[in-house]
């Protein structure tokens, strides 16, 4: 059974996280309408008394303008106000993710945004690997990523979610552990829940923003810590049969961090991984802020 700190933040005021429920009529619920991401909190080891975000001005803005798809305006310095105040009113002592969450909270029937109350909630849970660390398998989905035509996918809205739950269940059901999903034109969008990069002859590519992906955070701290390397990052279409030849590939995302794909369907990807290794180890680094460069990424909350 999975820990919950002791209090939520939940219809515009704090209470005990058994008593943030809401009704089987709430709106979000029957039309799946609300916006919402992970923010990673660990505990930093050399002052016990304050806790560590990681890039929490880039967090907050996307879930602000994520929020404005659903005609809601939640500030980035109202959310960021309520996660210190959740920091200090739980005053954890372990690693954790943190779920804020805005959605459509009327009683109400009909599909729209308008003329419908919006609520913001926050909640916890502990901090655990999404992923295996040391490698995963990957099959290609039948399913195909939506097009940004049909709805914003930039962000993180949750209509996007069932074409991710479906390509997940079906890699799992064919025993691969993440799914790889195409675009409307066939070229690599992304994972289930992650997005992708590949190596090919020293180079580093991944999809381009408009490849109707998430633009996640830790992608855009992959891009830059690779740059600060010196490695060459390149964003443009990539096509299915690349991966199967690549030198690396590997995914990103919040919870999972940086993760090597050891193998695409039939095709054993190499188990050497220069440059993976390389960013693996910045990017740790980084997270236990041991590169200057980099320090204005994490922002210190005292509990």
């Amino acid at each position: 059974m999975k820990k919950f700190l002791e209090y939520a933040y939940h219809n515009w005021e704090w209470k005990k996280f058994k008593d943030a429920n809401m009704s089987i009529a709430t709106h979000a619920l029957h039309y799946w309408i609300w916006a919402f991401w992970w923010l990673r909190a660990v505990p930093n080891p050399k002052n016990p008394q304050e806790f560590v975000l990681f890039r929490l001005d880039k967090h907050t803005k996307r879930l602000s303008l994520s929020a404005k798809y659903l005609w809601a305006d939640y500030t980035q310095e109202f959310i960021e106000e309520k996660l210190r105040e959740f920091l200090v009113k739980n005053k954890p002592n372990t690693p954790i993710y943190i779920r804020p969450l805005v959605y459509t909270s009327d009683l109400d029937i009909s599909p729209r945004l308008h003329n419908v109350s919006k609520d913001f909630l926050l909640y916890w849970l502990e901090l655990w690997d999404y992923l295996s660390p040391d490698w995963i398998t990957c099959w290609i989905s039948s399913y195909v990523r939506q097009a940004d035509v049909s709805f914003p996918l930039r962000w993180k809205i949750s209509w996007a979610y069932i074409t991710s739950a479906l390509a997940k269940t079906e890699a799992y059901e064919r025993w691969y552990d993440e799914a790889i999903l195409m675009n409307h034109a066939w070229k690599v969008s992304e994972g289930s829940a992650m997005n992708i990069f590949m190596v090919r002859d020293w180079v580093i590519y991944t999809p381009w923003v408009t490849e109707d992906i998430l633009e996640w955070i830790t992608r855009d701290s992959v891009i830059k810590i690779a740059r600060y390397l010196w490695y060459e990052v390149v964003e443009r279409p990539i096509d299915k049969t690349e991966l199967f030849i690549a030198d690396e590939v590997f995914m990103s995302w919040t919870a999972a961090k940086i993760t090597p794909v050891k193998k695409i369907e039939q095709y054993a990807l190499p188990t050497n991984r220069p440059i993976f290794d390389d960013l693996k180890k910045t990017f740790d680094e980084v997270i236990a802020w041991n590169v200057a460069e980099f320090s204005d990424w994490l922002t210190y909350v005292k509990i």
